[in-house]
């Protein structure tokens, strides 16, 4: 069976790392944090916009002229 064939795991890794206690970060710690949650929102943001754009082009190609 394909890993995508799978349920997705209930909890997501946004919602794990939203519960987490910040209180042992230093401040160093927290900027790094930062910007790995800014680079994934960019990766997802990117995919997203991927994946809409691919649906538009395939709406568009069945829907066909004059539709």
């Amino acid at each position: 069976m394909d890993d995508l064939d799978l349920p997705r795991p209930k909890g997501d890794a946004a919602s794990k790392l939203a519960a987490e206690d910040l209180a042992p970060y230093s401040q160093d710690e927290l900027t790094e944090r930062i910007a790995l949650l800014e680079a994934e929102i960019d990766r997802v943001t990117a995919h997203r916009d991927k994946a809409s754009a691919h649906r538009a082009a395939a709406d568009a190609l069945f829907k066909g002229p004059g539709s």
